[in-house]
């Protein structure tokens, strides 16, 4: 064997994004302690998103045989989806209780519409059937399950192609025995179907969200399953000798196997890794407060950071629009705000001359106008490219020629519908992008509370250096981070992300020294649950740790307000406890109430280490910046004006090296775009701070 396949430690991750697949590979030294990081972009290929990781792998030159740990972060969830690309799926429930996912919620979000229509279910009413039996919410059986009409049940189910079963019962989240025994029993009569239980993937009341979160579980089950399968088929071709690893929503991985039973976990696993990955980058640099701003090809995503924590939600939704409520998924999501706004949205004029940019996406084909593969629609990178802002001469870092001929028709028709030359056109549709992304910081920043002024932008992703500055200004934050590697961070944030689970269990409880020991009872439970399901999978309990959560409201309120706790939960803490809780609400809510506190549920956190790379330091020469200076060109910054631009190579670049807007620093994945009187310093790591 090999020698420097014994002494080297290889970690890779790869991440499908909607326009392409990036790669993250660290190689490191057992030896030596050195280390090397290699990246890599390629085109993503729907619907065969695992061809893409393999073009990936390749094009990076990383020897599958050699690694030792693989991560995976996949769109596969959310696209079919959105693309209703699932398979057809029968539901049972508890009787009475079938029109559940009709009825919905009433908050609707056009309320004044008289002519509101609700999103249509995933599974019809026909295939909607009931089962005799009844669960209290305290898990008390008030009804025996009757399970003599499952057969014909199923033969109706079968008879009409049903490829995948959801089982969701009234209180299944405090005692889940009926539903256990009827997907025992399914799984009897008809061996073949995938059947998923409500209770499997979530704890929590709320009879709607969680019977919604089986119903798509299981209509993306056999697609996912089918991906994860021949994702793992194709690394062992290519002489993989481990088993890959998947992001899940949580900001963790999970095994491939865990995965494959609930894939709804891995709805939102792109954006989740990101966040991480801004995360862990601020923990290293001191900078815990982080805004995170993930801008690839087709979305911006946004989330807040308060101590190097990140805060995970349940009450996730789906296609949730001005015009409708969409679909709830209540699985452990990192808290994030998702909007159509990346490099490849489109700009457009409505009817009444008013000038939009997105949501929809030229996405990786055609792409863009100035790709030159078919695409005449004017996107927010025709737009940059039109005005200097990225290098027609270095796009794609060089491998795509920039079709500005294209790009100039494509900007100049939106400009002449607003009845301005195409500069002015491309000006505007800079503004109304940031507008918009703005507008999506704003909504996890200072609509929860938090002043952005306190926190630092750490922006990422092809798009994330060409906008942050803009977007700072308006904002107030006063510096700005761009990661080294910015273009593929979402699968840096995947080689740092740790093997995670997260287990909610709804329990309704006055908050007092009285209910002290019921509340540790119940932490005690969930962990001793979560041990055994690590146990099965070889996982040691000495390699797992735990931290606690729990969910709290004022008594006879509806929502709750997530507090973290420590240690044992006993009497003599419950004071600090409700302390701690009021003083978060009243930072959300601006209010706090004299009323007594109530518990409504549990949040455990277990995760287990499977090692983390050291990022490595860069090296230096002690050259001057002026050495990595490629050339000058004229570049519009839209509100700041066109100025004689100094145009960087970002290779040339090393730590300690300072310089001063106006300013291009050009990458082979993304251009950083210094406005006139900023300050770039270039920090031990690489990353880019700039100071507003």
């Amino acid at each position: 064997m090999d020698e420097t396949m014994v002494n080297t430690t290889i970690r890779v991750a790869t991440d499908v994004g909607g326009t392409f697949t990036d790669l993250v590979c660290f190689e490191y030294d057992n030896e030596t302690g050195q280390s090397r990081v290699k990246t890599a972009k390629s085109t993503t290929t729907p619907p065969d998103y695992e061809t893409g990781m393999i073009n990936v792998i390749e094009k990076a030159q990383v020897d599958l045989a050699r690694v030792n740990f693989l991560a995976h972060g996949t769109t596969v969830v959310i696209n079919a989806l959105t693309e209703r690309k699932g398979v057809k799926v029968g539901l049972i429930t508890t009787e009475g209780f079938r029109d559940t996912l009709e009825i919905a919620r009433g908050n609707r979000p056009d309320f004044f519409n008289l002519h509101y229509e609700k999103p249509p279910p995933f599974v019809p009413r026909y295939l909607r059937q009931e089962l005799p039996g009844r669960m209290s919410y305290r898990g008390e059986e008030m009804r025996p399950l009757q399970l003599e009409g499952l057969k014909d049940i199923l033969d109706t189910f079968k008879a009409e192609g049903v490829e995948a079963i959801a089982i969701s019962y009234l209180h299944s989240y405090a005692n889940p025995v009926h539903e256990v025994a009827t997907e025992r029993e399914v799984r009897k009569i008809w061996p073949e179907v995938r059947v998923v239980s409500s209770h499997s993937i979530a704890r929590e009341w709320r009879e709607y969200e969680r019977t919604n979160t089986a119903v798509l579980s299981a209509y993306v089950q056999p697609v996912a399953e089918g991906y994860l399968q021949r994702l793992d088929t194709k690394l062992k071709i290519n002489g993989f000798k481990g088993s890959p690893y998947v992001m899940q929503s949580n900001c963790g991985v999970d095994t491939l196997e865990a995965i494959a039973r609930t894939p709804i976990t891995m709805i939102e696993s792109g954006p989740s890794s990101g966040i991480w990955g801004a995360a862990e980058l601020g923990k290293l640099i001191g900078d815990p407060n982080v805004l995170a701003l993930d801008i690839g090809g087709t979305t911006a995503k946004c989330s807040l950071i308060e101590n190097g924590n990140i805060k995970i939600v349940t009450d996730y939704w789906i296609e949730k629009s001005r015009k409708s409520s969409g679909y709830p998924v209540m699985v452990p999501v990192v808290d994030l705000v998702e909007i159509g706004n990346g490099g490849g949205s489109i700009a457009w004029v409505d009817d009444y001359g008013k000038l939009h940019v997105g949501p929809q996406s030229a996405g990786a084909i055609p792409g863009p106008a100035g790709y030159g593969k078919g695409g005449t629609e004017a996107t927010t990178t025709d737009a940059n490219l039109l005005l200097g802002r990225i290098n027609k001469d270095y796009f794609c870092g060089g491998e795509i020629i920039a079709d500005m001929a294209n790009v100039n028709k494509a900007v100049g028709a939106i400009g002449k519908k607003l009845g301005v030359n195409a500069q002015e056109a491309a000006r505007g549709i800079i503004r109304i992008a940031n507008n918009n992304m703005v507008n999506a910081l704003k909504l996890v920043s200072l609509n929860r509370g938090f002043d952005p002024r306190d926190f630092t932008l750490v922006a990422f992703g092809g798009g994330g250096g060409m906008h942050a500055v803009a977007l700072a200004q308006e904002l107030g934050v006063g510096k700005i981070i761009i990661p080294a590697n910015a273009s593929v961070f979402s699968a840096w944030g995947m080689t740092m992300s740790d093997l995670r689970r997260d287990y909610f269990v709804t329990c309704l409880t006055d908050l007092n020294e009285e209910t002290a020991a019921e509340i540790e009872k119940t932490f005690q439970t969930a962990e001793t649950n979560a041990l055994k399901q690590f146990a099965t999978e070889n996982i040691h309990h000495d390699e797992i740790s735990f931290t606690r959560l729990a969910k709290f409201r004022y008594q006879n309120q509806e929502h709750t307000t997530e507090v973290e706790l420590e240690g044992k939960i006993t009497g003599d803490k419950i004071s600090a406890i409700v302390d701690n809780f009021k003083h978060i609400y009243e930072r959300e809510y601006t209010y706090r109430l004299d009323a007594p506190v109530e518990m409504v549920g549990i949040h455990l956190v277990a995760v287990a280490e499977v090692g983390k790379p050291s990022l490595p330091l860069r090296p230096k020469t002690g050259r001057d910046v002026t050495t990595a200076i490629k050339s000058r060109r004229s570049v519009d910054y839209a509100l700041e004006g066109v100025h004689d631009t100094t145009i960087y190579d970002g290779k040339k670049l090393e730590p300690g090296m300072m310089l001063k807007g106006p300013a291009i620093i050009e990458e082979e994945g993304t251009t950083t775009v210094v406005h006139p009187g900023n300050e770039t310093l270039v920090d031990d790591y690489g990353n880019y701070i700039i100071t507003i």
